[in-house]
């Protein structure tokens, strides 16, 4: 035993006696310590060999490394080329291996009827010539399912095949199996004491699906849509006086029934339904003028609360604050209740912030139309104090020129806190028309006509219109201009020319010629009424009625006859849009008066007028 121990002892003494010469030789490399030599690639087929060498981590030179060996095979497979990499050392050289994935020559869908090719191809996100990756096709079957899902087919299975075709390519197609549709048979409500369950699926747009109801599209379970339910809900009893609600919970559950279907279940919890009982409007040290401020709220004493007119009041006393120049003014709506009586008190807290004034008003996106077009059309200046109601009538001006598709108006930090920048956005859309035609009519033959007309000429804002009509029997032709702010003023000038020439031998025996021109003024006697003068001359002269075929009123017509008639157009205009109204009155009083050194003497009104009024929550518009 001591003999052994000896042994040993010995040998350990002679290692720690060599080991400082030994140690630069043998330990201070790791295992790799050879340079690379040479990297062979192997299993390419598209991919070139310079593609992978620019993702390897080490090169020829470069030290046998482990850790660099692994992190390019990482590197290889996050570039989607490749299913398989593998590296190895060959000697003195590195020996990559891999296995390219195949590239998709075609995508197809197989089985899908509901939803179409075009659709799903924009859904998903795999393409002709793109590499096939296993992640990229699972994810794209998802999307389908998601999209047939959101479209109430629940029952839809979705499986992507690969049809494999020489030189490593293939068509991928998924193949669809929907199921059929599968539709919310039941809507239930919990919780619901003060409205019945049918006064509350009136209010949401998820409907449940019977046989007379086929004609609805909202018959099938979406998750949006449920989750806006549930906030159509909220509005509802907010609405009708419940100020505590809380839409609990929505759930749809699938039923396992054989006639399949959604059942969705609302959970709610009204809380009291309160009465107004007070209304104020704390405006504190305010700069600003209580009364028009107390006109314009919409909540009222002994009212059921109804927080919708909340809102409105805010935005109102918002607008009526801006108005007296505090384009910063806060309001806050307090509600202080009362469980126990059922009624709550409303207090419009108002902070005017500073006086605001335009520093500068910048207009951008007209690329064609002037910036004296739409300045003119501003009642608001650099250096004035801000006006919001100002500003929404100059939106109003500039949407009824029919110049822009959108008119938007911004405003930015000026110089200092209390000096604004308004930015004027316009969208321009084309504002000239070229119409032509060309027919045949038995009596006429060949009949052409062509129209042209341009609402804002070379961006200037004027109005020229021509059109003209030609056949063998008649032609005419007319021609307008107009200056819309004529000499720089607020006053519309135009003229129009006329002239026709009817050839009526073939069937009534005469022939007849007008030639006449007009000119007309307008101008605005306040933002919504406007007055337009026209003055109107015109000759005409009818030649060969047959005296004894035509009748006696016909036969006073014949021979030479002068027109000199003025007429006075007045307007009352205040819709909310000029485009596309949905709330106001336009009135037309048109009067004119012939036999000022004329021939034709005579008077005539006429009266026009359309009303639209917004109803079903602004949803439909009534125009009377």
């Amino acid at each position: 035993m001591r003999k052994r121990l000896s042994v040993i002892g010995v040998f350990v003494l002679f290692v720690l006696a060599v080991a400082p010469v030994l140690s630069p030789a043998i330990f201070a490399r790791p295992a790799y310590a050879a340079a690379i030599s040479n990297i062979v690639i192997n299993g390419n087929q598209r991919v070139e060999n310079e593609t992978i060498l620019s993702y390897m981590q080490l090169g020829v030179g470069d030290q046998f490394d482990s850790e660099q060996i692994d992190e390019s095979i990482k590197v290889l497979f996050q570039t989607g080329l490749f299913r398989d990499v593998s590296i190895d050392r060959q000697g003195s050289a590195l020996v990559v291996t891999v296995s390219e994935n195949p590239l998709i020559s075609v995508v197809n869908f197989e089985g899908n009827s509901e939803i179409d090719d075009e659709t799903l191809s924009k859904e998903v996100e795999v393409r002709e010539r793109m590499i096939f990756t296993k992640a990229r096709v699972a994810s794209d079957n998802r999307r389908i399912l998601a999209l047939y899902q959101k479209q109430g087919f629940y029952n839809v299975t979705v499986a992507p095949k690969m049809i494999r075709l020489p030189e490593n390519r293939i068509n991928l197609v998924f193949e669809v199996n929907e199921g059929g549709k599968t539709h919310v048979k039941q809507i239930n409500f919990e919780g619901n004491k003060s409205f019945s369950d049918g006064d509350l699926r009136d209010v949401i747009v998820t409907k449940q699906k019977s046989w007379w109801m086929f004609f609805l599209r909202n018959t099938t379970h979406d998750e949006d849509r449920l989750q806006y339910d549930k906030e159509l809900l909220r509005r509802f009893y907010l609405k009708n006086g419940f100020a505590d609600v809380q839409i609990v919970d929505a759930q749809a559950d699938y039923s396992g029934t054989e006639e399949g279907g959604f059942v969705i279940n609302f959970t709610v919890e009204e809380g009291p339904r309160y009465t107004v009982a007070d209304v104020a409007v704390n405006i504190g040290e305010a700069n600003l003028e209580a009364d028009p401020l107390k006109k314009v709220v919409k909540t009222g004493v002994g009212d059921t609360y109804d927080a919708s007119k909340v809102d409105k009041s805010v935005e109102r006393l918002t607008l009526e604050a801006s108005n007296q120049g505090f384009v910063f003014a806060k309001v806050e709506p307090k509600v202080d209740r009362d469980t126990e009586r059922g009624t709550l008190n409303i207090t419009y807290d108002i902070t005017e912030g500073p006086r605001t004034y335009v520093e500068r008003i910048d207009i951008v996106g007209n690329d064609r139309t002037h910036d004296k077009v739409i300045r003119r059309e501003l009642q608001l200046f650099e250096g004035d104090a801000y006006n919001r109601t100002l500003v929404e009538r100059a939106r109003r001006r500039l949407t009824a020129l029919d110049y822009f598709t959108s008119v938007e108006f911004k405003e930015e930090e000026g110089s200092a806190p209390d000096r604004i920048t308004l930015v004027v956005e316009v969208v321009e859309k084309s504002t000239g028309q070229l119409n032509f035609s060309i027919g045949y009519s038995s009596i006429e033959t060949v009949v052409g006509s062509i129209g042209l007309q341009e609402r804002n000429l070379f961006g200037r804002g004027q109005q020229v219109k021509l059109n003209t009509s030609l056949s063998f029997k008649k032609q005419s032709i007319d021609f307008s201009f107009t200056e819309p702010y004529f000499m720089g003023m607020p006053l519309a000038a135009g003229f129009d020319l006329f002239g026709n020439r009817a050839d009526n031998t073939s069937t009534s025996s005469y022939t007849s010629e007008q030639i006449g021109g007009a000119l007309r003024v307008g101008f605005r006697l306040d933002e919504y009424s406007s007055i337009n003068l026209r003055y109107l001359a015109a000759y005409r002269d009818v030649k060969g009625i047959d005296v004894a075929t035509s009748s006696p009123a016909v036969i006073a017509q014949e021979g030479d006859s002068f027109k000199s008639a003025v007429s006075v157009v007045y307007t009352y205009d205040d819709l909310d849009n000029p485009m596309k109204p949905t709330s106001g009155l336009r009135a037309q009083l048109d009067t004119e008066l012939a036999g000022l050194g004329g021939d034709a003497q005579f008077a005539s009104v006429e009266a026009h007028a359309w009303y639209f009024i917004p109803f079903l929550d602004e949803k439909v518009v009534l125009k009377l």
